[in-house]
């Protein structure tokens, strides 16, 4: 761990407990003892007296999240340790406390979105994602508020940035929203190191949401399921507090919320000089891949994504050679790969992946046929709720086009519905489930389609 001048709240109760000869008698059971499976489960304890409690922020946990909203410049601040989708449903059950009946919010919007809409009756008005060089752009500002214009006194869910590192149009979303009196909810999982990038810190969500999540185990040194959902004005606290009440665990991991803290805090210090860093590797890194014939996706994160497409390669193909010189990519698409990458991917890991794949390029079987865009279908044959409702059975892949689909289900990693419920599955995206590696919402290669009636 890297010493910081800031106090580290969480953490220091949890050393000065791990030095001590503490009789645990409490949880978790394996007492931090020799039969622990980690060395580091001394730190993991329970709601004790010195260890604050999550749920109602006392203590040391409400110290660090007090700290850590005024670093992000929110009004509040809630550490969360079941990642970004638990602050998602919190952020759109406080738009239907505050009145929403419908949310209107990209098409390839995360699937927790869908599925708290689904939970909490709120009816879902899906923007039509424009596209480039075969990757799904965010919805403008104009699509938003034209939908506004439609749902009266529906909420705006903006992902930004997303898994390619698009941002949205937040200035303009913003004033869409204002003048619509519409709250805008960020799902910012991807961008929460943006507050500390001296180069993209106008792209932060936070400077422009009335709410939003970091997923901050995504971009900072931080655990896997460490997040936080933030706020700008406190009113909306009581109802997010009562959404967190109601869906997250009560058996929070008390590492994980150390390791937010220490995230926000060790970008506050260092970040701004780290960011610079990777940034300018980055860019020595797409020099390499566009001298060997390879295009990358004009990320505005610290996002690497080569277009194998256009250069004729196979993204499959390069992702095993990668393998097996023990490189592993984030995402393989049918056009691109996608290296995500953090303020602390190690100094000139990039231009080395870079030279690695300009060798590599060379021997690789070639592609005469660009590969087809991003899918989605856009045909609506049931509205959600009905659908969600209703009758269904399952049915392979290969005869699922043409049925209109009852349960959400989409390629993960990216996690966002290929069919929504409602929706007529199209061939393409009955082809895109076929093909992927991994899915979500389907049962042993089948798709949950409504059933027909004879």
């Amino acid at each position: 761990m890297i010493r910081l001048r800031r106090k580290l709240h969480i953490r220091g109760a949890l050393a000065a407990y791990r030095s001590s000869s503490a009789a645990r008698f409490h949880m978790p059971g394996h007492k931090g003892g020799r039969f622990a499976l980690f060395a580091g489960a001394r730190y993991d304890v329970t709601e004790l007296p010195f260890s604050g409690c999550l749920e109602d922020a006392s203590g040391v946990v409400g110290r660090a999240q007090e700290d850590i909203a005024e670093l992000l410049g929110a009004a509040f601040a809630e550490i969360l340790t079941d990642g970004s989708s638990v602050g998602v449903w919190a952020m759109l059950y406080a738009a239907r406390a505050a009145g929403a009946k419908a949310v209107i919010l990209p098409r390839n919007a995360h699937k927790s979105a869908y599925n708290a809409c689904a939970v909490l009756g709120l009816r879902p008005v899906p923007l039509e994602n424009p596209a480039r060089g075969g990757v799904f752009l965010p919805p403008s500002a104009a699509q938003a508020e034209a939908a506004l214009r439609r749902e009266p006194g529906a909420a705006v869910l903006v992902t930004s940035p997303d898994y390619f590192g698009s941002c949205a149009d937040l200035p303009a979303l913003r004033r869409a929203c204002d003048g619509c009196g519409a709250l805008l909810l960020a799902d910012g999982a991807h961008g929460a190191f943006l507050r500390f990038d001296g180069a993209a810190s106008d792209k932060y969500a936070g400077r422009y949401a009335d709410l939003w999540v970091d997923g901050s185990h995504k971009t900072m040194a931080t655990l896997t399921q460490g997040a936080l959902l933030c706020g700008r004005d406190l009113r909306l606290r009581a109802s997010v507090r009562e959404a967190l009440d109601r869906f997250r665990t009560t058996s929070p991991s008390y590492p994980v919320m150390a390791s937010v803290e220490y995230g926000v805090k060790l970008m506050a210090e260092r970040g701004a000089a780290l960011c610079a860093r990777v940034r300018a590797d980055l860019l020595r890194a797409r020099e390499i891949l566009l001298n060997a014939g390879i295009a990358c996706f004009p990320s505005e994160t610290l996002v690497l994504a080569p277009d194998l497409g256009t250069a004729g390669l196979y993204p499959h193909e390069m992702a095993a050679a990668l393998r097996a010189h023990g490189i592993y990519a984030e995402l393989e698409t049918d056009r691109h790969l996608l290296f995500y990458n953090s303020p602390f991917t190690p100094r000139g890991a990039l231009p080395r992946l870079a030279r690695r794949m300009a060798k590599l390029e060379e021997r690789l079987p070639r592609s005469a046929a660009l590969p087809a865009g991003p899918v989605a279908c856009t045909e609506r044959a049931v509205g959600y709720a009905e659908a969600c409702a209703a009758p269904f059975e399952w049915v392979a892949f290969a005869d699922a086009a043409g049925r209109v689909c009852a349960r959400n289900a989409g390629v993960t990693p990216p996690c966002y519905p290929v069919a929504l419920a409602g929706e007529r599955i199209s061939e393409e995206a009955a082809a895109a489930l076929g093909r992927a590696a991994h899915t979500f919402g389907t049962e042993g290669g089948k798709v949950a389609v409504l059933r027909e009636q004879s």
